[in-house]
């Protein structure tokens, strides 16, 4: 035999040897694939049916705190009515907040036009005297004097019930008070009102506002001793005082209470002058300077 019948032959019965093998593998049709495709998927979902969505192993650190966010109903799931309700208190809240800015902007406007500023008072004068001047014009509802630390003189505002006693005060404008003519011209501002929590409760204390002066504009620096030996060398005996400060302002306020009613008209001439870096504010007390209450230290 040849060397290419024998090559022929070995090729041969290599063909054979694979068909045999080919053979001896099992055969799908399509029907027991579809069957095998379908097992496998219906134990997918099997599996899949039994795990918890919202198990923390299925998201990341970072989104443990988003897990809630990630599955809240949406807008698109029947969440129309929450957000619709929550726009409507958003609008609501807004309009209210609008509402009350311009009611208490109108109120402050027409308690502006209701007052009147006097200028030029007498250290001697007092707020009833001064009330007591406007009262022919109308009704009174409060009256401030105040210090001006760039005069020996002081200022004040004048509020009326209504806008006619106003206007009638602006006639008065030359009246002698004390020793000079006041000045009535219409205010820009209003009173800012007093805590009625702090007003006088009884005739004592109505007594010791009488003997009370209120100071502004202090050095911070200043001590509290010091203020005392300033007021008691300058004006006379001090009893009580009250130092307040803050961390916004850069001054401190005082409550300087006298022994005698003569010392607290003798303080408010000195206004204007320097305590540490700062001129000084003096005005009346409307408040008294009540002693601090201290609690008895219970033990637990």
């Amino acid at each position: 035999m040849s060397s290419e019948v024998a090559v022929v032959a070995v090729s041969d019965n290599d063909n054979r040897a694979k068909e045999s093998v080919l053979d001896s593998k099992p055969k799908f049709d399509s029907k027991m694939m579809a069957d095998s495709k379908e097992f496998n998927v219906q134990k997918l979902v099997d599996m899949f049916t039994k795990l918890n969505p919202l198990a923390k192993e299925f998201f990341p650190s970072s989104y443990n705190n988003k897990i809630n966010d990630l599955f809240a109903p949406s807008k698109d799931s029947g969440n129309d009515n929450f957000s619709n309700n929550r726009r409507r208190r958003s609008i609501y809240t807004q309009g209210r907040r609008r509402f009350n800015g311009k009611a208490s902007r109108a109120q402050r406007e027409d308690s502006v036009r209701r007052t009147v500023y006097v200028s030029d008072i007498d250290q001697q004068v007092t707020e009833e005297r001064l009330a007591g001047l406007f009262s022919g014009c109308g009704q009174v509802i409060d009256c401030r004097i105040c210090g001006d630390p760039h005069s020996v003189l002081r200022f004040a505002f004048v509020e009326f019930s209504d806008e006619q006693g106003a206007r009638a005060a602006l006639n008065l404008g030359g009246s002698m008070l004390g020793y000079y003519p006041v000045k009535v011209l219409p205010s820009k501002t209003a009173i800012l009102p007093v805590n009625p929590t702090f007003l006088p409760r009884s005739e004592d204390e109505r007594e010791m506002c009488s003997r009370t002066v209120y100071c502004t504009n202090i050095d911070k620096k200043i001590p509290q001793a010091e203020v005392k030996n300033f007021f008691e060398g300058t004006c006379g005996e001090v009893t009580r005082l009250r130092l307040l400060g803050d961390e916004i302002h850069s001054t401190c306020i005082a409550f300087v209470e006298f022994a005698m009613a003569e010392s607290a008209i003798i303080a408010l001439s000195c206004s204007g002058m320097h305590l540490g870096t700062q001129p000084i504010r003096i005005s009346p007390s409307k408040t008294p300077v009540r002693p601090r209450v201290t609690r008895p230290i219970t033990n637990n």
